[in-house]
């Protein structure tokens, strides 16, 4: 008789908050090839990032992210700004945030801890080096991490 199957793991939600579309097509081919199914959802910048989380406008129904990949420069409102909402929102504030960005500013890294950020993360330069980064991202947070209940 084979083994039966493990129980399936529930998909996770992935809200991307990146400006660069080269990024974007990047972070969605990492995250096609992954272990766990993810649905990756994309907002250009911070405004658009609190509209979709909190379901205003085109984003009403949208799903409860698991974890957010924040940028930090981003048009209209900085991911540092967008961090400090989140976790000052109490329907928010449970949400992972891991910042994902080219800045390697110690200013910009004290500033996302100091408003809380579950992670920091520097882009790394080229496809493969970027790829094993999001692959290491997959790893722990997919693989490892046990989230909040969504409401």
């Amino acid at each position: 008789m084979p083994p039966s199957d493990p129980l399936p793991k529930p998909h996770i939600e992935i809200l991307l908050v990146e400006d660069s579309e080269p990024d974007v097509l990047l972070t969605q081919e990492a995250f096609a090839d992954a272990r766990v199914p993810n649905r990756v959802h994309v907002v250009g910048d911070g405004v658009e990032a609190l509209r979709f989380l909190r379901r205003e406008g085109e984003h009403c129904s949208a799903p409860r992210p698991d974890v957010i990949l924040l940028d930090i420069n981003m048009p209209r409102k900085n991911g540092l700004e967008v961090l400090a909402e989140i976790k000052a929102d109490p329907d928010l504030v449970t949400i992972p945030v891991v910042m994902l960005t080219t800045s390697q500013s110690d200013d910009d890294v004290r500033g996302s801890y100091a408003r809380h950020a579950s992670g920091y993360v520097v882009k790394p330069v080229g496809f493969e080096n970027f790829l094993q980064a999001i692959r290491a991202f997959e790893d722990f947070w997919m693989t490892y991490v046990r989230f909040p209940p969504r409401a």
